[in-house]
């Protein structure tokens, strides 16, 4: 065409085209291709399901439209063996045309109109692609997200044991407040911690305390259909949005180990906070038709009641928790958070404990939390009972603990080795020298040297003799003291120094002529004696006869009063 238009010929047009003058003149006409445009109603080669596709296969289909090609497939290879090995690509063709044109309608989804401020969703989701472990151990966990519909600000915390009231309660009411408002409208799935979800007319929907704090935030409850997961959509969608940004954040950090939730806690807010800047206009917007936040919080935690054991333990929940001994025999109020438990003397809070929870393939569902701190002082006392406690190994802190204790019973005598024990207890627990005291004590049974008197020593609690002080004490001299014993002379008439006379007494008792002294001092050079004068002797008498021989003065009789009431008398 380019030649023709340069004024060549229709015969050397062609020739540089290279194809024959005939045809040139055709295209130049638009003749050479005749069928174009048009739908062609023939095949080019015989079709491979002519003989079963109307007698049988499309049947099938009319009668049950959900048959895939697979299944119809594995039929001809199962009737018609070694005929129909290649058409598996021809009967997934024929299958999708034949539901285009015949097939049942699918269902269509329809794009939602949001309204700012009417509703917030909630929802639980939990992460599969990595595990996650707290120092070093495994954390089996539960992702609270909760997302405004219409802004898509989104809010995340971690929870344990599983969806409760009380995971849905705190996750839901710090995601109020870190939004600063509450929509209209808090819709979830069919979450067992929000509705009854058993048949009958006689189950209100709702349970009691998600309604109650549903009213608290003035915000009215809905859900969706039991089944109809994208009904939920404007959360579902997200969950996996946020997992994936958040895997991809933990890849990018290189380790999937936390010193502690809260630590977890806040690398999941960083990520957050990275997909909330997208929409940071529309929330801004979103925030003005928000309500307004009440006064007072709604109770995220369950209320018990229970009294500490002579053990120093509760109960709660199937599982065993040691708790300060001085709280034995009291009657204790627990409010039983989702991750922890803090116990209250009326209102006064005396303790707080982390939650245990057992692990879902564990088949007793019964579990011991002691920590060796409350209990160490009474332990102390009795240093044996540590050999058959039902809780030993409970009590000791960690691994490391329980190998030291094996070494310990391998080196010295069971009592020995207990009071050692005890004792390197009772110093990590005063002292919070856990990790050093563990270390010492297996260095020196290494070294042979450990004794119980060197352990105190070490961490102070004796003192070392070396290093105390000299003490310089003078010794008093002892004529003094002869001097207070002496008994002046009463025809003396010395004005040299000497001890003032006694005054006498108002009431002198008589003194018995055949009373021997009861003492004798030493004085120097002679003997001297000292009597002591007996006031109740008269009164009080074991195995004496009545009438004593000597000189004494005559003595009434004893009247029939017993000698108990005298003595009292007088």
């Amino acid at each position: 065409m380019r030649a023709r238009e340069k004024g060549c010929t229709q015969g050397d047009s062609a020739a540089i085209a290279e194809f024959s003058e005939r045809s040139g003149r055709r295209i130049e006409k638009g003749e050479h291709q005749p069928q174009k445009g048009q739908q062609r109603d023939w095949r080019t080669r015989l079709d491979p399901l002519s003989e079963v596709w109307n007698k049988e296969l499309e049947p099938m289909l009319k009668r049950e439209p959900r048959l895939e090609p697979t299944t119809l497939y594995e039929y001809l290879q199962d009737h018609y063996p070694g005929q129909y090995q290649s058409v598996l690509r021809t009967l997934q063709r024929r299958v999708q045309e034949w539901k285009v044109l015949h097939g049942a309608p699918k269902e269509v989804m329809f794009e939602i109109r949001h309204i700012p401020g009417e509703m917030g969703i909630s929802d639980f989701t939990e992460l599969k692609k990595v595990t996650i472990s707290i120092s070093g151990k495994p954390f089996e966990h539960l992702l609270y997200h909760y997302r405004l519909a219409y802004s898509g600000w989104e809010y995340v915390e971690v929870i344990q044991g599983g969806e409760s009231f009380i995971g849905l309660s705190q996750g839901l009411q710090n995601a109020l407040k870190a939004c600063g408002g509450v929509p209209k409208l808090h819709r979830t799935d069919s979450l067992s911690a929000a509705y009854r979800n058993k048949a009958g007319k006689r189950n209100r929907p709702l349970t009691q305390f998600y309604n109650e704090l549903c009213d608290h935030y003035q915000m009215r409850p809905t859900r969706n259909n039991t089944g109809i997961a994208h009904e939920n959509g404007s959360i579902e969608s997200p969950h996996g949005h946020f997992k994936r940004r958040l895997t991809q954040s933990l890849y990018l950090r290189g380790n999937f180990d936390f010193e502690s939730v809260s630590a977890y806690q806040t690398f999941i807010e960083q990520v957050v906070s990275g997909l909330n800047a997208r929409n940071t206009q529309k929330f801004d917007e979103e925030k003005t038709h928000l309500q307004p936040l009440p006064k007072y919080r709604f109770a995220d935690y369950e209320e018990l009641t229970v009294r500490v054991s002579s053990h120093s333990s509760i109960q709660v929940r199937s599982i065993l928790y040691s708790v300060p001994s001085r709280l034995i025999g009291q009657q204790v109020n627990i409010r039983l958070y989702h991750d922890r438990l803090v116990g209250y003397l009326g209102k006064l809070q005396v303790f707080q404990l982390d939650r245990m929870r057992v692990p879902q393939s564990s088949k007793k569902g019964r579990a011991r939390c002691i920590n060796y701190r409350h209990i160490i002082e009474g332990l102390r006392r009795k240093p044996r009972a540590f050999l058959y406690c039902t809780w030993q190994r409970d009590i000791l802190p960690n691994d490391l603990w329980r190998d030291l204790w094996q070494k310990l019973g391998e080196r010295f005598e069971p009592d020995s080795a207990a009071k050692l024990m005890v004792e390197a207890l009772y110093i990590a627990a005063t002292q919070d020298k856990e990790s050093a005291v563990e270390t010492y004590v297996l260095n020196q049974l290494h070294a042979g040297t450990l004794t119980l008197a060197a352990l105190q020593r070490h961490f102070q609690l004796l003192a070392d003799a070396s290093a105390l002080p000299p003490l310089n004490v003078q010794q008093h001299p002892l004529p003094p003291y002869d001097e207070l014993l002496k008994t002046p002379d009463p025809t003396s008439n010395s004005n040299s120094e000497s001890l003032r006379q006694p005054q006498p007494a108002p009431q002198a008792a008589p003194s018995i002529s055949h009373a021997q002294p009861l003492a004798i001092h030493r004085a120097t050079g002679y003997f001297r004696t000292m009597v002591l004068r007996s006031v109740l002797a008269c009164f009080v008498r074991i195995g004496v006869p009545t009438t004593l021989s000597g000189t004494s003065p005559a003595r009434p009789l004893r009247s029939a009063a017993p000698p108990r009431k005298k003595f009292y008398d007088l």
